[in-house]
């Protein structure tokens, strides 16, 4: 029962952080990319970069939800853009960046804060 809370949560951010892109005129390429090394939450495009995008849903505060993005976390997100370049040539020579929006749930309101360029890919 909490599994499938804690999924529905985190698919809710999702779903809200795609509206905030969509709103900003990113142009959604995928949601929830697997790859053999992971999964990417969105890919998207802005302007003439292409976003991969990791989504955190929580409760806390945004430094807890950013911490959340170890160094593994890191590895497995820049394996998973670089099999998605590998497999899609119209996007292999654009420009890419690796973003995080972490929606925060509190008592009364719920915030998104986007952070651009969150980290360099790491391999």
């Amino acid at each position: 029962m909490i599994n499938n809370n804690i999924k529905q949560i985190g698919l809710s951010g999702e779903k809200k952080a795609k509206e905030f892109l969509i709103s900003n005129n990113y142009e959604i390429i995928k949601t929830n990319f697997h790859s053999p090394y992971g999964e990417i939450d969105i890919i998207a495009k802005d302007d003439e970069t292409l976003v991969f995008i990791e989504v955190k849903t929580r409760s806390g505060d945004l430094d807890s939800a950013l911490r959340s993005i170890s160094i593994s976390k890191r590895r497995k997100l820049s394996k998973t853009a670089s099999y998605f370049l590998s497999k899609n040539d119209a996007f292999y020579d654009m420009f890419t960046r690796f973003d995080v929006i972490v929606i925060l749930n509190e008592k009364s309101h719920t915030s998104l804060k986007h952070i651009k360029e969150a980290f360099v890919p790491t391999f």
